[in-house]
């Protein structure tokens, strides 16, 4: 692949030429909306896209089955497959480079909106809905992965799932690895551009502290890699949200040591409010200070299988040990003997086992079940997320068990900090999370279609729990990652256009803090014109914005 790579790389003033000639293209080519977009593609070799249906189309048409199936299979988050939710102009699956480059420019031609999507798992769906017109360019074709076992390296194409990336690392070696999330439907693109947290990130870090290299396709078309974008932008781009700094082509990843056998293990302990309390509240202060080979999560909730209606609340603990099951006991029942771990509730297993394992597939699936791409449980849902650097309080722990009691169909995960997240610069990529954050705290409520007229009351439930907790997670600000989007945090309304980067602050330095400022000129350097945004995207500076900083820059000279 990496002559492959190359050769794109040498393509940059042809590409620009490209531009012009899309810019050429005769305006009698323009019609009805999908008509000016379905010519340019066609013109420009790119066959595999759909387009609206007209309005004599009815969903039993075969066309139309075939446009909403293909929007659907990649919506995760249920709450946005509704009618009423705007749909896009043309949905367009490249399969490789130079059609993602002709989608692209096509789009921009007929000036519709261009949205990137990868996986699909946008928590507000901005990978699959924006204001129209707009088009989707989704990558499920670009999945290719090359790796490199001298150098311990692996190119990634950006539609490639994270299942499909660990297959494909374990078929070539027992000991390799990837730092990064647990569901192995999440599109790697998308996931690598927010951070990516997982099960060996107290080990190695986040998916996006293990790319080395990446390729992307810019607002003209232009295949970019780390040289050609430059420090500043490849620096955004790990960390800083998805979807924002164009079209992420490929990533270069670090491959990680494991040893031939793990261990995992899920305890459940259902009980009352004060008996789940008192385990969470110990948890807090044991799984951030475990050695760096253990991950030891916490979910809580009165909906999970083991919390009857007569036990009311359960915390389930999930482990993960990159050693032996016997080391593995000996150090829980010296840190955290009220867990009651015992041999049989631990599994010694290979990495890749122990992916299928926490991946939510049913039980007894093997390892082929990963390179599967279509979600199976769908459900709808809203999440929040929170980090924590001073251990709540027992009361506090109480307070959120006692509004967890009254929504089974809520929950919480403690995802566990410290390791070498502790020891990470906040400024090394563009998410900041480090050093001081004990854990992350992800808030979560989900329902069926059934029950979706009820879908404000758990909406305003899970905005209540969220409030109730701000005495005692992280403040000034009160921060959130962005892989958990939360468009509660603040939007991107009319306004001015001079105020765009300081209505984007309101949330963009809840996600990253002092980075904001530098995403922000990031942003100036590789999409001026904001080809690439949603409503909490990271806004380029004005012209007026950067004649202030030059006037303020000359005032030292």
């Amino acid at each position: 692949m990496e002559k492959h790579l190359v050769q794109k790389k040498a393509t940059g003033l042809s590409l620009c030429l490209v531009f012009m000639c899309f810019m050429s293209v005769p305006l009698s080519l323009a019609g009805a909306p999908t008509d000016q977009i379905s010519s340019c593609l066609t013109l420009h070799d790119v066959h595999n896209f759909t387009t609206f249906p007209d309005t004599s189309s009815t969903p039993a048409d075969d066309y139309s089955y075939s446009y909403y199936n293909m929007l659907n299979f990649s919506i995760q988050n249920l709450r946005f497959v509704a009618p009423s939710i705007p749909k896009p102009i043309a949905i367009i699956l490249p399969h490789n480079v130079a059609q993602v480059t002709s989608a692209v420019l096509c789009s921009r031609k007929a000036s519709y909106k261009i949205i990137v999507r990868s996986g699909g798992h946008s928590y507000e769906g901005t990978s699959s809905i924006a204001t129209p017109p707009f088009v989707i360019i989704d990558m499920m074709n670009l999945k290719q992965i090359t790796l490199d076992l001298e150098s311990k390296t692996a190119w990634v194409e950006a539609g490639a799932t994270l299942g499909e990336t660990y297959y494909a690392i374990a078929k070539a070696s027992n000991v390799h690895a990837f730092s990064a999330g647990s569901c192995p439907t999440v599109g790697v693109g998308g996931h690598i551009a927010g951070g990516g947290f997982g099960l060996l990130s107290r080990k190695y870090g986040l998916a996006a502290d293990n790319v080395v290299d990446a390729l992307l396709v810019d607002a003209n078309g232009q295949l970019l890699d780390r040289h050609g974008m430059g420090e500043d932008v490849f620096w955004a781009i790990r960390g800083g949200g998805g979807g924002v700094w164009g079209i992420l082509y490929a990533w270069k990843i670090q491959l990680l040591k494991v040893p031939p056998t793990v261990t995992t293990f899920v305890v459940s302990r259902p009980g009352t409010s004060d008996q789940v309390a008192k385990l969470v509240y110990k948890w807090q202060h044991v799984a951030p200070n475990l050695r760096d080979d253990f991950y030891l999560s916490c979910f809580v909730g009165a909906g999970l299988p083991e919390a009857t209606s007569t036990i009311g609340i359960s915390a389930t603990f999930k482990g993960f040990y990159l050693g032996s099951k016997a080391d593995t006991l000996s150090h829980l029942a010296w840190a955290f003997p009220e867990l009651g771990v015992m041999e049989d509730d631990c599994a010694e297993m290979s990495w890749i086992e122990s992916i299928v394992f926490f991946s939510g597939l049913p039980p007894e699936s093997s390892v082929l079940e990963l390179q599967n791409r279509y979600l199976r449980d769908k459900k709808y849902f809203k999440a929040k997320s929170d980090y924590v650097r001073t251990p709540i309080s027992y009361a506090g722990i109480r307070a959120a068990i006692d509004l967890l009691e009254k929504q089974p169909k809520g929950y919480v995960i403690f995802d566990p900090y410290g390791g070498i997240m502790d020891r990470i610069s906040n400024y090394s990529i563009a998410f900041p999370h480090r050093k001081g954050n004990l854990y992350s705290i992800q808030y979560l409520v989900e329902w069926q279609q059934q029950d979706d007229e009820k879908r404000n009351d758990y909406i305003n439930w899970i905005r209540q729990l969220y409030n109730s907790m701000a005495p005692y997670v992280s403040w000034g600000p009160r921060v959130a990652y962005v892989n958990y989007i939360d468009f509660d945090l603040g939007v991107m309304l009319n306004s001015t256009i001079d105020d765009f980067v300081e209505i984007a602050r309101v949330w963009g330095e809840k996600y990253f803090l002092d980075n904001f400022d530098r995403l922000v000129r990031a942003k100036t350097l590789i999409d001026p014109d904001n080809v690439f945004s949603n409503q909490q995207g990271i806004p380029p500076m004005t012209l007026v914005s950067l004649r202030a900083q030059e006037v303020e820059a000359s005032s030292y000279l």
